[in-house]
């Protein structure tokens, strides 16, 4: 169960993209030490979030529903008006689902995302539009993030009908908060929580990892 917070937290898990590095099953629900990525991710991020809404496309539906056929989460399902607009569109669809102030929003590939980074991201965005981390490489982490739902849709909607493609284009419009990756080692959050599984190889290689 989610910890008592004055503000409660929404969940969104985003799961819509074709996945094309990964081959061609549908990474989503790729099998990872016999559980399905897109279950990893909701089990984890239900551990801090009071709900969760998945975003797909209609196709997807009912293997992820499959995924989380014998979970204690029962997830709510976002799916995309147009498939594969890429991740601006997804935060946009799921985003708008919930019915939370501020939602975490996670990539379906993220398995070993840190519950401790989304509660400390959901502490550094309250009072502004959200918080996301700064990588040391100066690009943001914007697939582990969270946003204050309303404001962050609006955002997505803006960039998308500017034809901007990037999530940082939404940022760019919004107060959000930034927390430095460097920063994370002093909360005792591993970089292994922005993991992400792109290919059969990393697959097996998270696979090998978990069974040590």
């Amino acid at each position: 169960m989610p910890p008592d917070r004055s503000t409660p937290l929404g969940g969104v898990v985003l799961a819509g993209g074709y996945s094309t590095r990964f081959g061609e099953t549908d990474k989503a629900v790729a099998d990872l030490a016999g559980t399905p990525l897109i279950r990893r991710v909701g089990d984890r991020l239900a551990t801090v979030a009071d709900d969760i809404v998945v975003n797909c496309r209609d196709d997807q539906l009912e293997s992820i529903r499959g995924a989380f056929a014998d979970s204690d989460i029962e997830p709510a399902y976002a799916t995309d008006p147009v498939p594969d607009r890429g991740p601006l569109a997804g935060i946009r669809v799921g985003l708008e689902a919930t019915a939370r102030e501020y939602a975490a929003v996670v990539a379906c590939d993220m398995p070993f995302v840190d519950p401790a980074l989304v509660e400390l991201l959901a502490e550094r965005a309250r009072g502004r539009d959200g918080a996301v981390v700064r990588l040391e490489d100066g690009w943001y982490q914007t697939t582990q993030a969270v946003y204050r739902a309303d404001a962050m849709a609006a955002a997505c909607a803006d960039a998308l009908e500017s034809d901007e493609g990037r999530i940082v284009a939404a940022l760019e419009r919004l107060d959000v908060a930034t927390v430095d990756e460097r920063a994370l080692e002093d909360e005792g959050i591993s970089e292994t929580t922005f993991e992400s599984i792109d290919t059969q190889e990393a697959l097996v290689d998270a696979e090998r990892r978990l069974e040590r």
